[in-house]
């Protein structure tokens, strides 16, 4: 044990004399948390619109108003004709045109269905899809607030019935993006950190000589494994803590679960960065082979096939079997359920399953590896 614990005070000492590696292991967490919660998020306001208001009556203006009072529109250019709209969305200036024709508000006023026009730009389908979203929205309310104002003038003794919604969002009522993205945030700075700083560590000593000198030390294998690991272990727990304070301090996203769940089940998914680590520290003879290999083979994949950006829902259903073997995304559904929902290893115990698996599996294959490398 002794043997062990002179190995991490070393790897410590190391990683303080390393300016690089200490900023890589302390700030990068934060630093990548607070660019990346600013950034991953898929609200949209502000929508740059064209308009092209043939009507030009009050009732079009007042139909006109509930776009800008929204929030989500602002009415960028104003044009006498649609042909004149093609101009500004090749450009990209103005994501979507609104056509309202000269028979609008004669068709509102004596009851018949008044149509508009949307163009939306479609070489973003993502924006495109969220601006016709809301600005169907905005045009349904409009149009009910029209049938009840008719209904409320003739003063009907029986009038008709109707379907009248109440929607609630459980979780997250804001329905801001970003409280869903952040704790995705979290996992992948954890997936980043951990196993960079791994693989990164072992090469380094190897290209500078000094894994060498460890090798013919009497130190066995298991102690110096151990030695190596546990340092990046305790440093990831310090990340999750710092991640977990700019999350509820700086961004406001609600914790709702447990602190030691997120801690012991994060603990299980270290498990699996530090064999993907220590994998790739003894495939690599260069930091930079480390960084291309983790990078190409690992970061990216992760991210894509996780969920942390695309719903897995949505992808072929040969996708969707791939992604079965990716462990990041069983650590996104329990970051996201225990800061959202609150939710406890009752529900999450199938995903901390299979993190404790993958682990398993994927940290005795890279330790025997490591082993053998080491004969």
């Amino acid at each position: 044990m002794k043997t062990i614990i002179h190995i991490i005070k070393k790897e410590f000492l190391q990683i303080r004399r390393d300016k690089r590696m200490l900023a890589l292991s302390i700030l990068a967490p934060v630093i990548q948390l607070v660019l990346l919660g600013y950034a991953a998020t898929t609200d949209i306001r502000d929508i740059p619109m064209v308009l092209v208001n043939q009507d030009r009556s009050s009732v079009s203006r007042e139909f006109v108003n509930q776009f800008v009072n929204s929030g989500y529109f602002v009415i960028t250019e104003n044009v006498d004709s649609p042909k004149e709209i093609d101009e500004f969305i090749d450009n990209g200036h103005v994501w979507l045109a609104l056509i309202i024709p000269p028979d609008f508000s004669k068709n509102i006023e004596s009851g018949r269905a008044a149509s508009v026009q949307l163009i939306a730009d479609g070489s973003d389908a993502n924006s495109a899809n969220i601006s016709i979203g809301y600005a169907s929205q905005i045009i349904g309310r409009y149009s009910q607030g029209i049938i009840l104002n008719s209904s409320m003038r003739a003063q009907m003794q029986t009038k008709p019935g109707k379907v009248i919604p109440e929607a609630r969002v459980w979780f997250n009522p804001e329905l801001k993006s970003r409280n869903f993205m952040i704790p995705g945030v979290l996992a992948m700075v954890l997936l980043i950190i951990t196993m960079t700083l791994t693989s990164l560590a072992i090469v380094k000593e190897r290209e500078n000589g000094t894994f060498e000198q460890l090798i013919v030390t009497p130190i066995k294998p298991y102690q110096l494994i151990l030695g190596k690991l546990l340092p990046f272990v305790i440093i990831g727990a310090i990340d999750v803590a710092l991640v977990l304070v700019v999350a509820r301090f700086w961004f406001a996203v609600p914790f709702r679960g447990s602190v030691l769940l997120i801690f012991g089940l994060s603990g299980l998914f270290v498990l699996t960065t530090l064999g993907l680590g220590l994998f790739v520290s003894t495939i690599s003879k260069t930091q930079q082979q480390a960084m291309m290999t983790a990078q190409f083979f690992f970061f990216m994949p992760f991210i894509f096939f996780s969920g942390f950006t695309f719903p897995i829902e949505n992808m072929p259903q040969i996708i969707q079997y791939i992604t079965y073997i990716i462990p990041l995304k069983y650590y996104i559904v329990i970051v996201r359920g225990i800061f959202l929902k609150g939710v406890g290893i009752a529900e999450l115990w199938t995903q901390a399953l299979a993190l404790l698996v993958f682990g398993i599996v994927i940290l005795t294959l890279s330790v025997l590896r490591f082993r053998k490398r080491l004969g």
